[in-house]
């Protein structure tokens, strides 16, 4: 048990490199990236539902509540393909990424409680967008370039525990670290060297949440599943560097810097406001289950650092709806593998919280929106309880009006969920 425990620390200690992850995503330029929810690959095929819902052999990233209900030590890693098109009025163009999405441990405690903690990205930025002005005659006059990298990942520890039949309480902590690199190139067509606007933050924060769940055996051997989350207010600190700087280009392209004209530090602070998650669902153990799920919280607010919401975006309240589900046709089948597949669905609708102006006026904000719908298998592995779980999703986010972009993305999302027995008595016979 204790080299299991060894190498499960070595994966999570190691993450941190491989949490690092592409994303091409122009929104990601807003803030602090791109917001990842935390959640599994099982609960992203169902839509991202979870808070009420609870198994003995999957860890819950929604509700640290369910830890109450693990009875298998879980090992839990998964990773993400996304293919992205961007679509403008008259153009469209078309990227991949891939990311690791979590790597994680859940093991029981007692008869009676659990716990579970892992890394996963929060937020991303990745983004690389180019502008030129041309002339009369259709001459390139100057080209900026903006460019991201980076974001934030969340590495956490949660527990949750059964206060008395059918109720259980659980609580999370969470440290959030990250870099952000934006910069700013601009070359005009008669000026010599090219200028750069370049900023390198290092953000740090912690993040804490509360959650119950409750479950009910009703008539016919149903169970109805309620739950509840509520994320505390946290505070994120940025710090770190501006530039400003003439440079040239050598003959590889690379960029040569000159002249610096700007160094200073920078500091400020990204306030994110209490998160609720309600959610109900009804189901047959082992059999299906049926959810969904309400997620709601207040603008995210900013100061310093240069994030502040200005003439092109601004935050308002978001808003999440998800249902999904699973059906298992029969698990303990012998005669058919297909029977024992856990197969998944889900529907998700969610205002993100973004306002963006496209013609720069900060007077015509836009919402941005996104809508997805998901399928997924839990395909068994052996005679025991672990599964290779596959998710696939496709959605919109964002529109073409306003001088806007809208995402249209597939993914595919692939996590291994290992289990195991811990602490079992050896019997003699």
């Amino acid at each position: 048990m204790i080299k299991k425990i060894l190498v499960v620390l070595v994966v999570l200690l190691s993450a941190k490199a491989m949490a690092q992850r592409n994303n091409s995503s122009p929104y990601s330029f807003f803030g602090i990236g791109e917001e990842f929810h935390p959640k599994t690959a099982e609960q992203a095929a169902m839509g991202g539902i979870g808070v009420a819902f609870g198994a003995n052999n999957y860890i819950n990233f929604i509700n640290p509540a369910a830890n109450a209900n693990l009875r298998y030590a879980t090992y839990s890693f998964g990773g993400l393909v996304n293919r992205l098109t961007l679509n403008e009025p008259d153009a469209s163009q078309t990227g991949t990424s891939t990311s690791l999405q979590y790597v994680a441990l859940g093991f029981p405690i007692g008869k009676k409680a659990g716990a579970s903690f892992g890394i996963q990205p929060l937020t991303s930025v990745g983004y690389s967008l180019t502008s030129q002005l041309l002339g009369t005659e259709g001459e390139v006059l100057s080209a900026t370039k903006f460019q991201g990298a980076g974001g934030t990942n969340r590495l956490y520890a949660s527990f949750g525990v059964q206060v008395f039949k059918g109720l259980s309480l659980g609580l999370e902590t969470g440290f959030i670290f990250g870099t952000i690199d934006n910069s700013i190139l601009n070359q005009r067509d008669d000026v010599h060297l090219a200028s750069k606007h370049k900023q390198v933050a290092v953000i740090r924060g912690s993040a804490h949440k509360l959650g119950l769940q409750y479950q009910t055996i009703l008539k016919g051997d149903l169970t109805l599943h309620a739950g509840a989350t509520v994320r505390l207010e946290n505070t994120m600190k940025a710090t770190g560097n501006e530039l400003l700087y003439s440079l040239s280009f050598g003959s590889a392209g690379t960029e040569v810097p000159r002249d610096t004209i700007l160094n200073i530090d920078i500091t400020g602070k990204i306030t994110d406001p209490i998160q609720t998650i309600v959610g109900l669902g009804l189901g047959k153990s082992n059999k299906w289950y049926l959810g969904a799920n309400y997620e709601s919280k207040n603008a995210l607010k900013s100061q310093g650092y240069l994030i502040e919401e200005g003439t092109a975006y601004a935050y308002g309240k978001s808003n999440r709806f998800s249902v999904g589900g699973f059906y298992i046709p029969k698990m303990n089948s012998i005669a058919s593998y297909w029977d024992r597949v856990t197969y998944r669905a889900g529907l998700r609708l969610e205002k993100t919280g973004l306002l963006v102006d496209g013609t720069g006026t900060a007077t015509d904000f836009t919402s941005i929106d996104d809508f997805g719908i998901s399928f997924g298998l839990g395909l068994p592995l052996g005679k025991k309880l672990s599964n290779l779980n596959l998710g696939l999703a496709y959605g919109k986010k964002g529109t073409t009006e306003n001088q806007l972009i809208q995402e249209e993305y597939f993914n595919v999302r692939l996590s291994l969920s290992l289990n195991d027995l811990w602490f079992q008595k050896r019997r003699i016979d």
